[in-house]
């Protein structure tokens, strides 16, 4: 197996601290297009799935003009509310993302956001300097859990499946690296428990970001 040098990180729940922001949204939608309001545990299950596809998760008899609506009316909604509702790295982020990037690691983004939003995020929060290359939903025609994500990140770089380490809060992010091949890395701060991260196949998971400088630090993982 060849050493790992690039890393693919998820950016909701692993990279940055949106799930209010992601939440309360999600309910103002379902609020002013007179849907039922789902519960918090409910919505979070949705959470890095392209927008259309968390309608569509939550109501199943939307068409696909329906999902389109909400999709729409989330993104016009969380514009405004990412200002009032000012989204934060997680612990430790911002300095491993500097010694992994120090290292020689190659570091992206590959997350169902549109590009444009995860680039305002990452250079608001002052992490863009770190990232190679974002992967946004407007990048696929298969978003997560499709391979199709990683698949390009690595035409990208010029790197190889066997090179590469997954990093994301949710399931889909784990089935998306391992469909690509990838090793794969679950967190478990964010968006989903151990349990379900292990059921997606998840080759390791930490409790904190910091523990990716201990398990790359002689940039020899091997799982």
């Amino acid at each position: 197996m060849n050493w790992m040098r690039l890393i693919i990180f998820d950016f909701d729940g692993t990279l940055g601290d949106t799930r209010q922001n992601i939440l309360v949204t999600m309910r103002q939608t379902m609020e002013e297009l007179q849907l039922p309001v789902a519960d918090e545990a409910a919505c979070a299950a949705t959470i890095g799935l392209p927008l259309a596809d968390c309608f569509r998760q939550l109501f199943p008899h939307l068409s696909d003009e329906g999902a389109a609506t909400c999709a729409a009316v989330y993104r016009r909604l969380f514009e405004i509310n990412k200002k009032l509702l000012k989204p934060a790295l997680f612990p430790h982020v911002r300095d491993t993302l500097a010694w992994l990037h120090q290292q020689g690691f190659v570091l992206t983004v590959a997350s169902s956001r549109s590009s444009a939003s995860l680039r305002d995020f990452l250079q608001d929060m002052h992490i863009a300097e770190y990232i190679s290359y974002v992967v946004g939903a407007d990048d696929v025609k298969h978003a997560k859990p499709e391979p199709e994500p990683v698949l390009i990140t690595l035409k990208a770089m010029g790197a190889t499946a066997d090179e590469t380490l997954v990093v994301g809060d949710m399931p889909v992010d784990i089935m998306m690296g391992r469909k690509a091949g990838a090793r794969t890395c679950g967190v478990t701060y964010g968006n989903a428990s151990r349990e379900q991260l292990e059921a997606a196949g998840a080759d390791i998971i930490i409790d904190d970001f910091h523990a990716l400088i201990a398990l790359n630090r002689i940039n020899k993982v091997s799982f």
